[in-house]
């Protein structure tokens, strides 16, 4: 009994978080190469640790606690590329437990740095197909718990209703001219949002199809195109947050309607453009969405068909300034960022294309 109550007074303690937090802002962006759809970016920046992957920790912790695979003083380890470890920190650290995260040796400090600040140890590996083992055997050395996002987010999130992201997204939209989107468009780290989308999407028998931007250096487009979720590459994606050397178990093909392939130039590219007309920088993972929406929308388009595209600010860009927002980290790569933004900014204002080769599958 004394477990249980423990476990009563963490479920109180998450909600009692949640029920202090305001909803996600859902905002227009004017594209005026195509006036005749509306695009909207649902900023999940906004949450408290910074990123879409608060809804995931918070969903992860929930369902840990109530399978009762966590217990007091249990250790919690995660394998990430950072942004869901920040934010198991924040609720390992509103728990009272001790929190490790298992991460590639090239996540950005400032993400270390957020781990750090809330309690958060990091353990960093040099391969990152490594993290998955590593992070099963911290767990069994310390007696604690791997929270395991890659297998569990897509069920960890109620995807019927409880306010997931898109509910939250269908319900800030029922004003707007065209309330239901045509497509809704996100990127996949480990496919849990993907599935929650998918999913109510379905639920609620709506006319709206969901494509998902996978940046180079990742399997899910391939799988996705071919059937075959057996794919393995070796080395991980530039686009921090999103794109696996593997299929993660989380990532469910079946409800995913077209996959776009993003070249990584576009991706950065388009966030120095956001940059320059939002007022504020977002990360990586924003800037394939934003490619991904800019395709759809110049298809709308050029068919003659209204419509709006909904898609996601994943996280802040203050995260990267040493790498997506430093010419010299750019250069140092291969990239010439200036023309490449200025394409970026010539397809959105005036619908010339940059040429850029995105290779497609499914409807998008």
């Amino acid at each position: 009994m004394k477990d249980r109550a423990w476990v009563a007074e963490a479920v109180r303690r998450i909600e009692a978080d949640f029920n202090r937090s305001a909803d996600t802002h859902l905002f227009p962006m004017r594209i005026a190469a195509y006036p005749g759809v509306d695009v909207y970016l649902k900023d999940e920046s906004s949450h408290p640790t910074g990123s879409l992957k608060h809804r995931l920790a918070r969903s992860l912790f929930l369902y840990s606690l109530c399978n009762g695979w966590l217990r007091e003083g249990s250790t919690v380890v995660e394998s990430s590329s950072g942004s869901t470890a920040v934010s198991e920190a924040y609720f390992a650290r509103l728990l009272g437990l001790p929190f490790v995260a298992v991460m590639p040796a090239t996540t950005s400090p400032e993400k270390v740095a957020a781990i750090q600040f809330y309690g958060g140890r990091c353990h960093l590996v040099d391969d990152p197909q490594a993290v998955y083992a590593e992070s099963e055997r911290l767990a069994k050395e310390l007696g604690g718990h791997y929270m395991d996002q890659f297998t569990y987010a897509e069920r960890a999130t109620d995807w019927r209703s409880n306010n997931n992201i898109a509910e939250s997204m269908f319900a800030q939209m029922r004003k707007e001219r065209h309330p239901v989107p045509r497509w809704i468009v996100c990127s996949a780290g480990t496919g849990g949002t993907t599935a929650t989308i998918g999913r109510f999407i379905r639920y609620r028998c709506l006319d709206t199809r969901v494509c998902v931007a996978d940046p180079e250096n990742s399997v899910f487009f391939d799988a996705f195109a071919t059937g075959d979720c057996s794919i393995r590459i070796a080395g991980n994606s530039l686009i921090e947050g999103i794109g696996r050397p593997r299929v993660e178990r989380s990532f469910l093909p079946g409800i995913v309607d077209g996959m776009l392939k993003v070249p990584d130039i576009a991706s950065i590219a388009a966030i120095r453009y956001l940059e320059r007309v939002l007022g504020r920088r977002c990360g990586g993972s924003t800037g394939t969405n934003f490619i991904a929406t800019l395709h759809l929308a110049r298809r709308l388009h050029e068919a003659g068909e209204a419509g709006s595209i909904a898609t996601i600010l994943c996280d802040g860009g203050e995260r990267y300034g040493h790498s997506y927002y430093d010419d010299a980290w750019l250069v140092a790569r291969g990239f010439d960022i200036a023309p490449a933004v200025e394409a970026v900014a010539a397809w959105a204002e005036s619908g010339r294309s940059p040429g850029w080769a995105l290779a497609a599958a499914g409807a998008a």
